[in-house]
This record gives structure tokens, sequence and C-alpha cells, in this order.
């Protein structure tokens, strides 16, 4: 059976099925995605063998059968396959843990875009090459003179010098009479009596995934775009494409600094709302006739950033070297997080898998996805 189909928008040439016109999902709350029940339309209309799919996912109950979990495969602009571990429903949310890094990259990539088009309040100017602490008044004065070189691009790209998960830094746990944003700044410990307040390297120098780098940025941009990240992407993303029952944390407040959306965690989201996210991020940021996300953006962050880390892009993790993901398409990219959060994207196969949930905290995730595509129907 088919789910919430034109049947006359589907033709089929030589085994292939090719649309009439781009295929952009309604809300949940109007449908939502179009699916695939029928063993012979998952075949025929996605391009997948079910029996290897229902191996893939067979797999994952058994390897993950303690955690509660969910995941969404879509190609072809149809929902071919979810599974839902018993007590989560379509519906249920999740923390995406570090997938909210590319939540927060995609809205700097719209406010620089914003500037290039001289549409920011003020007319304020910020670039790629800007200095992160010019936005950053709490940083001053400075907890290490060489801050003063850390451009956004650095944030961005995980080679501001800010110490990170090389040094044992995960998180920003702050301490009981300590802000998130006061640590991440350098201004105290955290809760386990570590610092980020000198560098471990000249900024661009060097690349570590570092939480408290990523946190300045939930700062600079509440004091250049005068309103908090959650709320922006929100009205110029998240909402034009669908995604109504997503919510994104906010941290600090309460005597310290903030609060301010957190920028490295926080987006709570489910794996069908998630997949279009991903789903958008497939067609280069265009949803229906909107380009929500401008192209020099979409392609600058889903390639390797520097040459340290090739697999990252800007808060995007890459295949685009060929590293991340061997024998995977170069053009894969994804939202990669805790509790194996993870929203893969293949152009080139017109392909997104969301998978969401409460664990395992990492593994599995290269036989997940190359699982899926083994099970792409080959033609002859």
């Amino acid at each position: 059976m088919v789910g919430v189909v034109d049947a006359a928008a589907i033709t089929r040439e030589g085994g292939d099925v090719t649309e009439s016109a781009p295929y952009y999902p309604p809300p949940e709350s109007q449908g939502g995605w179009r699916w695939l029940t029928e063993p012979d339309d998952v075949r025929a209309v996605a391009g997948l063998e079910p029996v290897k799919l229902d191996v893939v996912l067979q797999r994952q109950e058994l390897l993950h059968s303690g955690f509660c979990w969910s995941i969404v495969i879509i190609r072809h602009g149809y929902l071919a396959r979810e599974l839902h571990t018993p007590i989560v429903s379509p519906s249920t949310r999740f923390d995406v843990w570090s997938c909210t890094k590319s939540f927060t990259g995609t809205a700097w990539g719209l406010l620089l875009d914003d500037c290039r088009h001289g549409r920011l309040h003020g007319h304020q100017q910020v670039s790629l090459d800007s200095p992160a602490y010019a936005f950053i008044p709490e940083g001053h004065p400075l907890t290490d003179p060489r801050k003063e070189r850390i451009t956004i691009k650095h944030l961005l790209t995980m080679t501001s010098g800010i110490r990170g998960e090389e040094h044992g830094l995960f998180a920003v746990p702050a301490g009981p009479d300590s802000g998130p944003f006061e640590y991440a700044l350098g201004r105290c410990a955290n809760r386990n009596g570590k610092w980020v307040d000198k560098l471990a390297s000249e900024p661009g120098q060097g690349w570590d995934y570092s939480d408290p780098a990523i946190v300045h940025l939930a700062l600079a941009f509440a004091h250049i775009a005068g309103r908090e990240m959650s709320d922006y992407l929100h009205e110029r993303v998240l909402e034009p494409i669908g995604i109504e029952g997503s919510s994104w944390d906010a941290m600090g407040g309460r005597g310290f600094i903030g609060p301010h959306t957190k920028p490295h965690t926080g987006m709570h989201i489910s794996a069908r709302e998630l997949a279009r996210f991903g789903y958008l991020a497939l067609h280069g940021g265009r949803w229906g006739e909107e380009l929500l996300i401008p192209d020099w953006w979409h392609t600058l962050a889903t390639r390797a950033s520097q040459d340290m880390n090739p697999s990252y892009g800007y808060t995007w993790w890459v295949n685009s070297e060929g590293a991340m993901w061997p024998g995977l398409p170069r053009d894969a990219f994804a939202l990669a997080g805790y509790a194996s959060s993870r929203c893969f994207v293949i152009p080139s196969l017109d392909l997104v898998v969301a998978r969401v949930g409460s664990g395992p905290p990492t593994g599995g995730e290269q036989g997940l996805i190359e699982g899926i595509v083994e099970a792409i129907v080959r033609e002859d």
C-alpha cells in the first residue's frame, strides 16, 4: 500500500521512478510524510529491497534492545521504513545532543547571509573572519590574549584553540556557584575543577571538538541579532518546513549570564521531524518554492572545512574526503550526537536516514547506514 500519495505524480521509465515535481511533505498534523507499507511498493517506488531493510532493522533491535529509539528511512521522498521500540511513538521527542550543533550552524549561516544582504538590525557587519569576541562583551577582559584572534569561522569549525574533548572536557558542566557561560568564557572552573581559560593552541592551528567553543556562538548570536537563536531558526527554517513538535533548551540565567539558547545540545525532536531537517539539506536548503538556506552556506557547511580533521565541515560531519564513512558516496554528510543520534543525508542516493533515542552512547552507525545503502535496488 502507498500512503498519502498522488499516484498521477509517479511515472516509471525503464524501471526507474521519477516525479513530475519535487515533493515536500506537509506537517505531521496535516498528514506528514507519504509512506510505503507493501514490500512491492518499497522495492518499486523507493528503490529499496525490503528484506534487506528488515535485516538491518532487526540487527538494530538485537544490538540496542536496552534503549528507547526510533529510526526513519526516507528515499525518493517516501517514508520507506520506520521502526520504534515499544514505548516510543512516531511523535516521541528525544534530545539529539550534538546534532544540535548543526542547527546552530544553520542559524549562523542565515545570520551571515542576512549581513551580506544588509538585513541585520542596525546594519551590523559580521563575517566568518570577524573576531568573535568583538560580539561577546561578557568575555572581556580576555582570559588569554590569543582569544582576540578567534574568529567566527574558528568557532564553527572547531579550530578556535578552546579546549574540548581532546583534553577530557565534555559538555559544559557548570558547578553550583557558577554558570555555563562563565565556564565557557574561562571565568571559572567546571564542576570537575577543569578550566578553559587558556587556549590549547593558536586559533586556526589545532582541531578539538569543543562544546565550550560552540557555547560562544549563542552569546555572539544574541548580541548581533538582538534575539535568541532558537526563535530565529524556528521562524526562518523549522516552521516553514513543517516541524511542529520540536523544542530547544536554553541555559544560564538565575544570577549568571543568560538564559540563552543552548547551542551545543538541547534540541528535542522526533525522528520524523529530524528527517525533515535532513530532507531540507538533501535539497540544498530548498523547500518548495523557497530557498531557506543560502546556496553558498549549504555548500560550505557540508564540505571539509580544514585539513586537520577533513571529516568536519561547518558544524556538520562530512565525507567529502572519503574518510568519515569509507565506502559511502563522497557527498554524504550528517548531524551526529551522543546516544547514537544521527541524521544521514546522501544527495546522490536521494536518501535521508534519521535516528533518535536514549542510546547506546556510541556505536553501530556504520552498520546502520551501510546496511541501508546496500539495500538499494541495483539497476542493470
